[in-house]
């Protein structure tokens, strides 16, 4: 992939960075060649961003092109409001008040280049507003008011703007940054395509544990695919991949659902993509479209405050009442009497205006089905962990945990109901990967949950497919890639 510098004029870029080439900007909008170029990240520094200038230009055609510019036009209309910006930025409050903390003046101006700033202290601050805003080179605006530091706003600059007393730095901060991309994907060989899985190496309940991402790997390579493991500290990043694969719990108001919008964003194929995320995540909109596409489920009452009389009339006791953004078992308990159950629903109902409570069904283990581009993927029991009514049983608030057995099937063992329903509802949400909760009681069999972003441990999931199972869900990313770019070059 071609890396492009675009400056009005390229005497205002001196900088010599080995593998990137200066291009003037009317060249870049007007010239064939560039036109014509293909596959190409473009980093826009021109002297204007204003609507119908070069600067938009430059953005906009490389949008058009199927390029990838920083900044994005979207980014260059963000920018013109201060209110959006305030909103794009309102969680650096703590990140803010620790950088500025020694300033004496109410005011304050900060020079970020490529996510740098001249005084290290800085660092971090100007790092989490590159990530957020993903423009090379930019200027925050800070005021104090009532003792609070706040961004008043923050515009994008050219490289005609960097004061000479920051030149030296700005263009050592250029070269850190492709020299430093250089250095986390070391290459024996030139990758057809760039893939990123998203981790937490500090979650105890990973999506997938360290052996199952290696085999990850090792399968994307086999394809022709390079393989960067990121964290939430890549968010800036995104824009050098082809794909994102998310193998973190995903949750809505999380940094996964904000790296699955901006990878959509920039075109990326993402597994598990956002509206996935969005909706299997909340179990009201499950419940709501299993219910209206007369898919079998447990008894199902949406409860409010106004309705929590109706639950043990509906449904007995015991019952399990869901908290609608609840994963791992985190927010499901199961209730014996109604003195518990009016503890447990007002705890519920103080942080979300609706809940779930379902029918209790005891089952010696759940069906799980894993679906990837609407079909089976791998198919397992989970068994309860012994003496409790769940899969996991969290010991304590330290994130300790106890599973139950997990066993593998082939997609032909399994029950031809179980595959169909599984199928049958996964569909309601998408193509993407999903693990559909299925009890089965007696002959009859009932979604529990969707899930995005399944879980894939060596060891558990993979104890039929083993390596095959990998190559499988890489198989998928790289189809979608090369449909992605025959669209792209069409």
């Amino acid at each position: 992939m071609s890396i492009l510098i675009v400056v009005n004029n390229p005497r205002d870029w001196p900088l010599d960075v080995p593998g990137v080439t200066v291009v003037p900007a009317r060249a870049y909008l007007t010239d064939p060649a560039w036109g014509n170029e293909r596959f190409a990240r473009v980093f826009n520094l021109c002297k204007t961003y204003r609507y119908q200038s070069l600067g938009y230009y430059v953005s906009l055609l490389a949008e058009a092109r199927g390029h990838k510019p920083l900044p994005r036009v979207n980014t260059l209309e963000d920018l013109q409001s201060r209110n959006l910006v305030r909103h794009l930025t309102e969680g650096l409050d703590e990140s803010i008040r620790k950088s500025l903390a020694h300033i004496k003046s109410d005011t304050f101006e900060l020079s970020i280049y490529f996510g740098r700033n001249v005084a290290s202290c800085h660092d971090q601050l100007s790092r989490q507003i590159f990530n957020l805003l993903q423009a090379p080179l930019l200027r925050a605006d800070f005021e104090r008011r009532d003792h609070h530091w706040r961004i008043r706003k923050v515009r994008l600059i050219a490289a005609s703007d960097i004061p000479p007393e920051h030149q030296e730095f700005a263009i050592q901060a250029t070269l850190d940054y492709f020299m430093g991309r250089r250095r986390r994907a070391p290459r024996r060989s030139m990758p057809r395509y760039d893939l990123a899985i998203l981790h937490d190496p500090d979650n105890p309940e990973p999506a997938s544990n360290a052996r199952a991402l290696r085999k990850f790997e090792k399968a994307a390579q086999a394809l022709g695919m390079h393989v960067d493991f990121i964290t939430r500290a890549d968010f800036g990043r995104l824009s050098e991949f082809d794909a994102l694969f998310i193998r973190d719990t995903t949750s809505v108001n999380h940094y996964t659902y904000r790296f699955s919008r901006r990878a959509a964003a920039e075109g990326l194929v993402v597994i598990d993509d956002p509206d996935a995320i969005l909706k299997c995540n909340n179990k009201v909109f499950l419940a709501e479209i299993l219910e209206r596409h007369r898919i079998p489920t447990p008894k199902t009452l949406l409860v409010d405050r106004d309705n929590v009389d109706r639950i043990i009339p509906t449904l007995g006791l015991p019952c399990v009442l869901k908290q609608p953004d609840g994963s791992f078992s985190l927010g499901v308990v199961k209730v014996e009497s109604e003195q518990e159950l009016h503890a447990k629903v007002n705890g519920l109902l103080d942080k979300s205006e609706l809940i779930v409570a379902q029918e209790y069904l005891p089952t010696e283990f759940d069906w799980r089905v894993g679906i990837l581009d609407r079909q089976p993927l791998f198919v397992v029991k989970y068994f309860m962990v012994p003496g409790h009514w769940q899969i996991i049983k969290h010991a304590d608030e330290r994130h300790k945990y106890v599973e139950g057995a997990t066993v593998a099937l082939s997609v032909d063992e399994a029950p031809e109901r179980v595959m169909k329903l599984a199928l049958k509802a996964a569909n309601l949400i998408g193509d993407g990967f999903y693990g559909v909760d299925i009890k089965q009681v007696g002959k009859r069999y009932y979604i529990i949950e969707i899930n995005d972003n399944p879980s894939v441990d060596a060891g558990n999931e993979d104890g039929v497919l083993k390596d095959a199972l990998y190559r499988d869900v890489m198989e998928v990313f790289l189809k979608r890639i090369e449909a992605r770019r025959r669209g792209a070059s069409r």
